[in-house]
Order: C-alpha cells, then structure tokens, then sequence
C-alpha cells in the first residue's frame, strides 16, 4: 500500500512520521512538487494541488483533512468517480460548540457591559437573563451542528434546528428544506451557522434572512465566509436589525486589513480558530479507514459530491 500526503506545511513529517507509525506496512510519501509518480492507493489531502490527479492516476480514494470538502471539489481536474472520503469530528466538535457557547454566553449574558465597568470601577448587578429570550438557532445538522444544538439545550436554551433534510433531535424543534426556512427564522434571535459550503447554501445569510430573525439578533459564524453577504450584514448591523456579530469564518482569509469589519465594535473577529484539526485524533480516523477501505470493509464519511458534502 503507497500512501501520498499532501499539504502546505513546511514540515511534512510531523505528519508522515505518525502516518507510518499507525500504517506500519505501508509506504509513506510526502508531495514533491517536483517529483515523480509514485502510484499511490490513498492520499490523504488538504487543498491539493490540481497536479496531484495529473500525477497520481491510481488513487483508490482520497482523504480530507478537514469536514469541509468546498475547496477540494473546486480542483479542476478531481476524478468524478475517485472516492472522497471527509474528516468526521475527530475533537473539531467539541470545539465548535464550545466557541459558539462563549460567543453566545458573551451576548445573553452581556459581558462586555462588565468589563466596563471593571474598566470603570463600578460595581453593578444586573438583572439575571431569561434564555427564553434567547432562542438560538442551528443551520446546519451534521456532526458539528447537531454537536452545538445538544450543548446549548443541555444549558437550558431554546434551540431550533435548520437543514435540507429532515432530522430528529431530543429536546430541539428542527425544520427542513427552503419552504421552512422563514418559520426557523422568526423563531431565532441568535443565528448560529455551521452549514456546509454548496451552490445551494452560498450566500445563504443575506439581508432577507438577517432581516426575518427576531429582534436584538446575534448572528454566529463559524461555517463558511462565503455563506455570509458581507454588505448585507453590515447594512442590517446599521438598520438596527443584528445587534451583533462574532465571526470566524471569511471570504477571503486572512481577513484584509482595509476591510470594515475590523473597526466595527459590533463585530468580533477570531481568525478561524473555532475548531483546529487535532493531529493525532485527525490520524487515527483517517488510517483506521485507509486500513479498512484496503481490506474491503465499509468506511464513513464518504461525501456525495453531488450534494457537496
């Protein structure tokens, strides 16, 4: 079995060391750009060049190093019918819902109105919240969504549910489909977007969506940055109909430094940090299914690249 990684990082072999250890009978290689074919069975990828498909026509299947696919599919010249297979969680939820909780807690718990006062010197209590006031909703059910929506109803918050398709979640009321999207949106006022990058969801949250959530919205995302109308938010930040927005995710990263958010007091930003790929957990899934797709066992995460996920 060849195995083929492929990566910017200045140090492949903080990823090809362990790759070996958890393949021991396999043969490793780190991309050369300006190397040979080596006839690899499996890559294991995150945005590879279009040279590696001109190079390496023997590959069984490809592996993402990431749950978002948006830009491998984008490769010009990836073989239609080449397996993809996506990472599934491997700790990247866990995280996700603890970013999105802090950027909730900040919100509906007003914190920022304490530092202040800490600033200040003042000491002033305020009146506890209601999280009833405080509907959150979820676009997006895959693992990372459906991982957010239990966090937040574990700590007593209305959670909603937004995706294409139907889903059943304890303790969480869920919409499906375009036709349902205007009655998820007034019963949100914190919009939380995990969703994947597809034709079908770019550009999804633009001002008819922001202008539909319920008054005093926050808007939270940590899916895509081009999910997000850039002007639309800002424009609706300015109409009074967000309040505020915490942002991870951009069009265009990094973020430049003439762009508006940044002098924005309503806006924060954090340079997609909300889930990093933890190395270790990230290879142990990938070669546990390498091992099995090689031996003829059935793998998760494969993505149907019709549907773009």
């Amino acid at each position: 079995m060849k195995v083929v990684f492929v990566a910017q990082d200045p140090k492949p072999e903080r990823w090809t060391a362990p790759i070996q250890k958890l393949l021991p009978g396999a043969e490793v290689h780190a991309w050369n750009p300006d190397g040979t074919a080596i006839d690899a069975d499996y890559a294991i990828v995150w945005q590879p060049p279009a040279e590696l498909f001109e190079r390496e026509q023997k590959l069984k299947a490809i592996f993402n190093l990431g749950a978002g696919i948006d830009g491998l599919l984008t490769v010009p010249n990836l073989p239609p019918n080449l397996t993809i297979v996506r990472l599934e969680d491997a700790g990247m939820s866990v995280q996700m819902a603890e970013y999105v909780l802090h950027q909730l807690v900040e919100a509906s718990r007003e914190m920022e109105i304490y530092r202040e006062q800490q600033r200040a010197g003042t000491w002033k209590i305020h009146r506890p919240i209601k999280r009833t006031d405080w509907p959150v909703g979820i676009m997006g059910l895959g693992q990372i969504g459906k991982r957010v929506a239990r966090t937040l109803a574990d700590l007593d918050y209305q959670v909603f549910g937004w995706a294409r398709s139907e889903h059943q979640l304890d303790n969480i009321t869920t919409f499906a489909g375009r036709q349902n999207l205007p009655d998820f949106l007034k019963h949100t006022r914190v919009l939380v977007n995990t969703l994947p990058l597809t034709d079908e969801t770019r550009n999804i949250i633009d001002y008819d969506v922001l202008a539909q959530l319920q008054p005093g919205a926050v808007v939270i995302n940590v899916g895509r940055g081009e999910h997000l109308v850039d002007e639309d938010l800002l424009k609706a930040l300015d109409d009074g109909l967000v309040a505020r927005a915490s942002l991870d995710v951009f069009r265009k990263e990094p973020l430049p430094s003439d762009h508006p958010f940044w002098t924005r007091k309503d806006i924060t930003i954090t340079p997609h940090i909300s889930a990093r790929t933890l190395r270790e957990e990230t290879l142990e899934q990938i070669t546990g299914k390498i091992r099995d797709h090689a031996n003829g066992r059935p793998i998760t995460g494969i993505v149907d690249t019709s549907r773009g996920y």
